[in-house]
């Protein structure tokens, strides 16, 4: 017997998604201080190479929901955030990216702990009936190679100062990664070829 695919939890990925809001929106709702240190930012992140574009197009027939689990405060969500939005956006229109403010949900709280811990940034792939593709978080490889490599420093970055431009590139690059591979997920995946006859 052929196993079902289901995801009992697509329900409560939905409501979250659906608490969740778009890039801007999130943060014309934020604080003006802190939302200011995400636009900084966003000048400080590198374009996308067309070598990345070309590798997220193919997969633009596919739904992917992006729900990112934020504190509008945390160095590495300012970071990452403008990083999230620009992948998304080269992704294509049908991906569609939310971030969502820790304290909006008790139970996203608890279901997001890394480490025993409540951390930001973590990032959750929703297929289109919103069963988990996949989850990352708070930060990529490149960043925590850079914070071995350093050995100490504050647990949280402030988000005062951007990162070195080559650092900045290399965690764009892991994101365009895993947005690459969460694409492809959901291309390749038996239950959704068979759907939309592809």
């Amino acid at each position: 017997m052929a196993d079902q695919v289901t995801d009992p939890r697509a329900s409560f990925w939905r409501e979250h998604f659906d608490l969740a809001y778009d890039y801007d929106r999130y943060l014309q709702r934020s604080d003006p201080a802190r939302a200011s240190r995400w636009h900084d930012m966003d000048g400080q992140i590198p374009e996308l190479t067309d070598a990345q574009i070309a590798r997220l197009a193919p997969y633009r027939n596919r739904t992917l929901n992006v729900l990112v689990y934020s504190g509008v405060w945390c160095g590495d969500c300012i970071r990452q955030g403008p990083m999230l939005k620009r992948v998304a956006n080269a992704a294509g229109e049908n991906v569609q990216l939310r971030i969502i403010e820790r304290e909006a949900s008790p139970k996203l709280m608890e279901e997001l702990r890394i480490l025993g811990g409540h951390r930001v940034p973590v990032v959750v792939f929703l297929s289109e009936d919103f069963y988990e593709v996949g989850r990352f978080g708070d930060r990529l490889l490149s960043a925590y190679r850079a914070i071995a490599v350093r050995s100490v420093g504050a647990a949280c970055d402030t988000g005062l100062v951007a990162p070195p431009a080559e650092a900045l590139a290399a965690e764009l690059a892991d994101w365009v990664d895993v947005f690459e591979r969460m694409l492809i997920m959901v291309r390749v995946s038996p239950f959704l070829r068979s759907r939309h006859g592809d």
